[in-house]
């Protein structure tokens, strides 16, 4: 097997709680520069350069910053966008960012996205297909990249491997990171009635370099990833447990609908950094 480069960057991310830059946000961010560890942008959003570009890079100045793809859709059957390979290198490039990361999905066909991230079937066929495609991604960026599970809301008849089991081998055959969801698992979990510890106990540890904290909503007969509200208390504690067994990694607050004041996700990353810091203090 090919061997998979490390990851290149200037700065990387610290053992902090952050938040997701949203366009709302610039300049109170920038007139006031909180006290945060990092901030993560959605790459995509910065492919067309202009005024958002430019506050990233007044941004990029004082915090770390995290790249988190939602475009490419790694798990489809097309063929790569060189395109969009090409724009992702290049503001990678410009921006020197701590870690880049992508969901273990796919939500496009024949060049038309959809509006979801959706799951891919947990078989043997479907394993080889992504993997391989990771492996293109991080020789073409020339770095390691993460993936991230995502919350789902059906499972294919053919799934053949549970879904720990598929994100672990993936990590394995690539030699990619892991960007851990304790939201998505959640949700996940509870739409489908596994025990969403014995998620993170199939993780390999050692390749989780990122975690994701986020809010959902119920709808009828199961929750939705909406990342809409404060990160409810069952996912606090789901947090809590897989700091246990991973110390302290950097740690996001995604708020993409209904976006509050930056103050509210100020509060939810101070309630994040508490947390790490208890956890440490602990493990110490």
């Amino acid at each position: 097997m090919r061997t998979r480069p490390d990851s290149v960057s200037a700065t990387i991310l610290p053992a902090r709680a952050g938040i997701g830059l949203r366009a709302p946000h610039y300049r109170e961010l920038l007139d006031t520069l909180p006290d945060i560890g990092w901030l993560e942008v959605h790459s995509e959003n910065y492919f067309g350069g202009g005024r958002p570009l430019w506050f990233l890079e007044q941004l990029r100045a004082h915090y770390p910053v995290s790249l988190h793809g939602v475009g490419m859709s790694l798990g489809a059957t097309t063929h790569l966008d060189p395109d969009h390979l090409s724009r992702l290198k290049a503001l990678i490039e410009r921006i020197e960012p701590g870690l880049v990361s992508e969901h273990l999905s796919w939500g496009a066909v024949e060049g038309r996205h959809l509006n979801d991230l959706l799951p891919l079937p947990y078989t043997e066929e479907a394993l080889a297909h992504v993997c391989s495609r990771i492996m293109q991604v991080q020789d073409f960026l020339g770095r390691r990249i993460l993936i991230e599970n995502i919350s789902s809301y059906l499972r294919w008849k053919h799934d053949a491997i549970p879904e720990w089991e598929f994100v672990a081998e993936v990590a394995r055959r690539t030699g990619c990171g892991l960007l851990l969801d304790v939201n998505n698992i959640y949700v996940s979990a509870v739409n489908h009635g596994f025990d969403p510890r014995a998620y993170l106990a199939a993780l390999p540890a050692h390749r989780v370099e990122e975690i994701h904290l986020a809010g959902f909503d119920e709808g009828a007969g199961c929750l939705i990833d909406t990342h809409g509200k404060r990160v409810a208390d069952p996912v606090w504690q789901l947090y809590r447990e897989a700091l246990v067994r991973l110390d302290p990694r950097p740690t996001l607050i995604e708020w993409d609908t209904d976006i509050p004041a930056l103050s509210v996700l100020l509060d939810e990353a101070a309630m994040a950094q508490c947390i790490l810091e208890e956890e440490h203090a602990l493990a110490a």
